[in-house]
Parts: structure tokens; sequence; C-alpha cells
């Protein structure tokens, strides 16, 4: 048996060349031993949008997203239709007091609020609603599509 510590933030050049054996290490651990799906959402399908409705990507995926947020709170906080429209869910999830800040020496994504989107087959099913701060990431909410509660999605996202 051999152990090697390999440095995660910033990269190494070693984390970089074992990262796809170790995530599917990792991806076979979960399955085996949590029973997660082999169709949970991996890196790839996560989305990290501002919440802006100048961004393309924000606009093009607004109706969906507020959709998934009315089905999410009928299901599972058992809200009336009314109690989570569309005008709610912007109230509620996309007007933020934060601005848009992008510092030379801050994350690429830059400083303000942002919906991190997990997309399966084409479709949202989870947003992560979160703030990108100087000194930490706060997660203000998170909803997903009740028929996939079986991901532990809020688990998924509390991790990632």
């Amino acid at each position: 048996l051999k152990v090697r510590v390999v440095r995660s933030s910033p990269p190494s050049s070693q984390f970089k060349a074992t990262f796809q054996e170790s995530y599917q290490v990792y991806k076979r651990y979960q399955m085996v031993v949590h029973k997660d799906p082999p169709d949970k959402p991996t890196i790839n399908q996560v989305r990290l949008v501002p919440v802006s409705f100048e961004d393309p990507q924000f606009k093009s995926s607004f109706n969906q997203s507020a959709t998934l947020f009315a089905k999410y709170q009928m299901a599972v906080h058992k809200d009336t239709p009314s109690e989570c429209g569309e005008n709610e869910f912007t109230r509620f999830l996309c007007d933020s007091p934060l601005e848009v800040e992008n510092a030379a020496d801050g994350p690429e994504c830059g400083y303000g609020s942002f919906h991190q989107q997990y997309w399966l087959d084409g479709k949202i099913i989870a947003v992560g609603v979160i703030d990108v701060l100087p000194y930490c990431v706060s997660s203000v909410y998170l909803y997903y599509d009740p028929d996939y509660s079986s991901l532990s999605l809020g688990v998924y996202s509390a991790l990632r």
C-alpha cells in the first residue's frame, strides 16, 4: 500500500493527473456504501449563473427555475400556487442587496449572488442560491425537483 498526499487547492500537477481515477473511486464508494444512483449530478452538470436579468444564461433559464421553485414549494412546504408564483420567486431568490464585484484577487466568477444550477438530461433538477463573498460562500436557499429526492441533492449541494 502506498499513500500519497497531493495538494488539492490550488491543484498540484499530481492532483490533476489523478483526478479522474480518484473521482471514479469516489463515485463507486458513493454508489456501494451510500447507495447513490449512478446518475447523481457531476461537476459537469452544475452551472454557476450570476443572478442578473442582464446575464443570458440567467434569462434563458429563469422560467425553468421559477417553475421548479413552485413545484418544490408546493410539494415540500405545501405552499399554494399564489404563494410561489414568479413575483414571489423573484422577490425571494433573485432580488439581492449584493452588488457584483470582480476584484483582481477574487474568484473567477466574481463576488455577488448566484444560482448554482444542477442539470440532468437537459433540465434543471435543483438550484442552490448562494452568495459568493470575500471570505466565504453563503448558502441562501436550495430547491430541487421532488422527483429526484433520492439523489439527496441538498446534501450534495452542501458538500459541494
